[in-house]
């Protein structure tokens, strides 16, 4: 990026022009992140954003600038949800045609959002690489305009809007922490409020499953990732922009990661506690806080950069970080093949004080003598040391247990 792209002038001017259509979403204090850091916490809350993501901040300052040939042309784009949304209402609100490719197994409520904002929706590829191919072939078969996602300056100068938002919200800020996939935010985030104070530090954040960063971040260029896979869909993405990269190696602190675990405890906290829906990918920076709280000068503020969550994939999401939390214990209990050895062991999980979610009987197993029963049990509990306490009990009253 050129420099007047990345001086306060130029982030100032795409304030002005995203302010048509973005709304300046709030900064919330977190007294529970506080306690557990030492120092005040803010959440930037993006998941309240117009189409419930930052997206919408870089799709509009990109689009507003194309001239009016390439508007007449229209546009394309790839996104597995959030960019298409955002792509779909930036073309909406300056009459533009847009035709977005997503993946086969993007979410529904994605899809369907999409083609509520007056896009079309064409499904194509297993990943985001193959909707950016698909997109890539109509533009050169139809000379549509490429919105991408990520790698443009104006994508990243539109998403640096946030950073001015929040060193005006929060002025004594001293560390920003922001989820990462291909780098349009981060870059853009960090070279606004760089602009502004460059003492301030910016932490990425990446899904340990999809991390480029800190492999291309050693070897000094974008590196592709082959095997992508993480449930942070936003941020799952195998090579690094170009254009955020450079940026990022100048303006960046460090690139953390987390895992799945500690996603989808962020999205259990982010509901129970900010009362607050977030995709795991809008998670990242808050699950980085609550698996390394350590390190981070403070006042720090955490973007949450989506929400745009499949309510049943939310469901299988704040299962996992139940039992990621402690909270949800599984386990496979062997009791004698006699008349009331169920009832018996649930009447021991009843004085435990643990709820019982789900109970499977199976008398005939790998391992199970003649006389045996395996019975498969899910239990809500109240926390690590509750689950200890139940499965000590079990154990002292002779159940020999099994876990998955």
């Amino acid at each position: 990026m050129t420099q007047q792209t990345t001086d306060l002038a130029t982030f100032q001017e795409a304030a002005r022009v995203v302010a048509a259509v973005a709304h300046r979403t709030p900064v919330e204090a977190s007294t529970t992140l506080e306690r557990l850091l030492g120092v005040p916490v803010y959440l930037k809350a993006e998941n309240l954003q117009r189409t419930g993501s930052f997206k919408l901040r870089g799709a509009y300052l990109r689009m507003s600038r194309l001239t009016a040939e390439e508007q007449a042309r229209g546009v394309v784009a790839a996104s597995a949800g959030n960019h298409a949304q955002g792509v779909a209402l930036a073309a909406r609100e300056l009459g533009i045609s847009a035709r977005i490719f997503m993946p086969l197994d993007a979410a529904l409520p994605k899809v369907a959002a999409t083609r509520q904002y007056g896009a079309e929706v064409v499904l194509a590829g297993q990943d985001l690489s193959g909707a950016l191919d698909a997109a890539a072939e109509e533009v050169a078969r139809t000379g549509r305009v490429l919105i991408h996602p990520y790698d443009h300056p104006d994508i990243v100068t539109g998403q640096g809007t946030i950073g001015l938002e929040i060193v005006e919200q929060v002025p004594d800020v001293r560390t920003v922490v922001v989820p990462t996939g291909g780098g349009g935010m981060l870059a853009g985030v960090a070279a606004a409020i760089h602009a502004v104070d460059p003492t301030i530090a910016v932490v990425g954040v990446q899904a340990e499953a999809a991390a480029t960063y800190p492999e291309s971040l050693a070897q000094g260029r974008p590196v592709l990732r082959a095997d992508v896979h993480t449930m942070a869909d936003g941020i799952a993405v195998p090579l690094p922009g170009e254009v955020p990269f450079g940026i990022i190696a100048e303006h960046v602190t460090e690139v953390r990661t987390v895992t799945e675990e500690e996603l989808s405890r962020a999205v259990l906290y982010l509901v129970e506690r900010a009362k607050l829906v977030v995709e795991p990918s809008g998670a990242a920076g808050v699950a980085a806080l609550l698996g390394r709280p350590e390190g981070l000068e403070g006042p720090v503020v955490v973007i949450l950069s989506g929400g745009n969550v499949d309510p049943l994939v939310l469901l299988r999401i704040i299962r996992h970080g139940m039992t990621a939390a402690g909270r949800y214990l599984q386990m496979r209990v062997i009791v004698q093949d006699a008349p009331g050895s169920l009832a018996a062991l649930l009447r021991e999980l009843a004085a435990s004080g643990g709820n019982v979610v789900s109970v499977e009987h199976t008398r005939t197993a790998a391992g199970l003598a003649v006389d045996e029963v395996e019975i498969s049990v899910e239990l809500e509990t109240k926390g690590p040391e509750h689950c200890a306490s139940v499965l000590d009990g079990l154990r002292r009253r002779g159940y020999t247990i099994l876990r998955p």
